[in-house]
């Protein structure tokens, strides 16, 4: 490969591994379980202070424990440093979340996600996942 042909395959896999990022939002905020072989591999493993989970399934099976329970999320990421290494790349990103306990009350947790990322046949693939907690406020009265 070129050194052209180098850097533009860094770009688009920096590309794909951001894309899937903001995709894991969306794929636990909209409830998007269908989706999940397009962000993880068959042999996941996450840990999260919710727990552990091995395998899609499982993975499906810890989110919604926890999720499901809230009216609404809505989970920001931002600061996401990727780092290649070959067909391999770890993640690092901030996570600002807000979790809508009814239509009076939310609470608020921010953490750090670390995933590891392997290319697959079908792209990029999160096969490992683990949620570091930051912060976490009690149930806040709605401003708004």
């Amino acid at each position: 490969m070129t050194s052209t042909e180098t850097v533009i395959r860094a770009l688009a896999d920096r590309a794909e591994l951001a894309d899937l990022v903001a995709r894991h939002s969306l794929w636990i905020d909209e409830g998007r379980y269908d989706e999940t072989d397009r962000l993880f591999t068959e042999d996941v493993a996450v840990k999260s202070p919710r727990g552990e989970a091995h395998g899609i399934e499982a993975l499906i099976e810890l989110v919604r424990s926890g999720h499901d329970t809230y009216a609404r999320t809505l989970h920001n990421k931002s600061n996401v440093i990727i780092e290649l290494d070959g067909e391999t790349a770890t993640v690092r990103a901030h996570d600002v979340a807000v979790f809508v306990i009814d239509d009076k009350t939310e609470a608020i947790a921010a953490g750090v996600h670390h995933y590891s990322a392997r290319r697959t046949e079908h792209g990029w693939r999160f096969d490992r996942l683990l949620v570091t907690p930051v912060a976490l406020t009690e149930a806040l009265d709605r401003a708004l």
